[in-house]
């Protein structure tokens, strides 16, 4: 079972945004950010780091529903399989 909280505690909120973004809506991200490491939060950190994904092209609006963009790249912690991700 994979650990949320362990990955939003141990990786950075770029990697935690590229793996999450395309499957949880920002109001899920906040939420599990301000339980886990609620200075990204009261920062602005989260908002900006997600804002930034999207200019980017990591991440990308398809009619209302985060999904990959073309620069979209698993983070090293995903193909490391750690957490128990497969």
């Amino acid at each position: 079972m994979i650990s949320l909280t362990e990955i939003i505690k141990n990786e950075s909120v770029e990697d935690v945004l590229s793996f999450l973004g395309p499957t949880s809506d920002y109001r899920k991200l906040d939420r599990l950010f301000t339980y886990n490491r609620i200075e990204v939060v009261t920062s602005g950190e989260l908002a900006e780091k997600y804002d930034e994904l999207f200019k980017t092209g990591v991440l990308q609006d398809h009619k209302g529903e985060v999904i990959k963009g073309p620069n979209w790249a698993p983070p090293a912690f995903v193909t490391e399989k750690k957490y128990g991700i497969e």
